[in-house]
C-alpha cells in the first residue's frame, strides 16, 4: 500500500551540476532544509519544508545528463506499470530498480518523448508537504502531440481529461484520477511559436507564499523568469529557471 493513489504525482527531484549551489538557491527560495547526501545513492539529498519531505536534489554524475526537474507518479506495482507503458506506446528509459528499502523507481517516456518517473513506495512514501508554501502543488505535461499523449496517460495512469473545468481550453486540459474530483495536473499543447528544439516535457510546480518575492529571490540568486507571472483560475503562475538552468513552475495563492 502507498500513501498516494495509483497515478497520483507523489515525488519530484532535480538533477544539478552543483548540489551545494542548488541547496543555497532552493533553501532561500522555498525555505527548505536538507538531509545529508546519501553516498550509497550517489549523493541524493532530500529537501524538507518544516520537517516534511518536499523534494529531492541529485548531483549529476554525467555532464551529458539534463539539468532538469522530474516528476514521479505513484504505482503499487512498478513492473506492471512498466509493461503498461510499453503496451501504450511509450518506452522505458531506465528499467525498474529497487532503491534500497526506500522503494522501486523507473524512468519512462511517453510516445512523443516526454520523460517522467514512476515510484513504487517502500519506506519513502513521497511528498510529506503538499499544497503549502514551499511545497509541490501541480505538474503539467507540455506536448505537441495531444492526440497520442491523452490516450497514453489515460491507459497507463487512468488520467481523465476535465473538459468542463473553468481552466480548460483548446490548449490546456486539466487531469484528474478516475473516480476523484480533485485535479492533479494537466496537459498543455506547446505553442506554435515555441522554439522547434523545445522537447515535450513535464513542468513541476511549487507553491510560493508571494509571487513577487519568488521572482525577486530567483533573479537575485542568478536565476531568471522564463514565463512572466500571469493569472490562472488556480492563482498567479510563472515559469522560473534556477541558477543552473533547471526549469520549474511557481504558483501563488489567489
Amino acid at each position: 500500500m502507498t500513501a498516494f493513489a495509483a497515478g497520483a504525482p507523489c515525488w519530484a527531484d532535480v538533477m544539478l551540476p552543483d548540489l551545494e549551489a542548488g541547496k543555497r538557491f532552493y533553501g532561500e527560495l522555498f525555505g527548505w532544509t536538507f538531509s545529508e547526501g546519501s553516498p550509497e545513492h550517489g549523493g541524493y539529498t532530500q529537501a524538507f519544508k518544516d520537517g516534511k519531505a518536499a523534494a529531492g536534489l541529485m548531483p549529476k554524475q554525467d555532464g551529458r545528463m539534463p539539468t532538469a526537474w522530474n516528476v514521479y507518479f505513484a504505482t503499487p506495482d512498478a513492473a506492471r506499470t512498466s509493461a503498461e507503458i510499453l503496451r501504450a506506446g511509450g518506452r522505458i528509459v531506465s528499467e525498474a530498480m529497487p532503491v534500497g528499502d526506500l522503494g522501486t523507481m523507473l524512468v519512462a517516456a511517453d510516445p512523443a518523448g516526454a520523460v517522467f518517473g514512476v515510484w513504487q513506495a517502500g519506506t519513502h512514501q513521497g511528498f510529506g508537504a503538499l499544497g503549502e508554501p514551499g511545497a509541490y502543488v501541480w505538474t503539467s505535461l507540455h506536448t505537441r502531440d495531444p492526440e497520442r499523449a491523452d490516450p497514453f496517460y489515460e491507459q497507463v495512469f487512468g488520467f481523465e481529461g476535465v473538459t468542463g473545468s473553468p481552466a480548460a481550453d483548446e490548449r490546456f486540459l486539466p487531469w484528474r484520477l478516475a473516480g476523484q474530483g480533485r485535479e492533479i495536473g494537466g496537459r498543455v499543447v506547446i505553442d506554435k511559436d515555441a522554439p522547434a528544439e523545445m522537447p515535450p516535457h513535464f513542468t513541476v510546480c511549487f507553491l510560493a507564499a508571494d509571487m513577487s518575492d519568488a521572482v525577486q529571490i530567483t533573479t537575485r540568486l542568478g536565476g531568471k523568469v522564463a514565463v512572466e507571472p500571469a493569472g490562472t483560475p488556480g492563482g498567479p503562475f510563472a515559469v522560473l529557471v534556477d541558477n543552473q538552468g533547471a526549469v520549474f513552475g511557481v504558483m501563488a495563492p489567489k
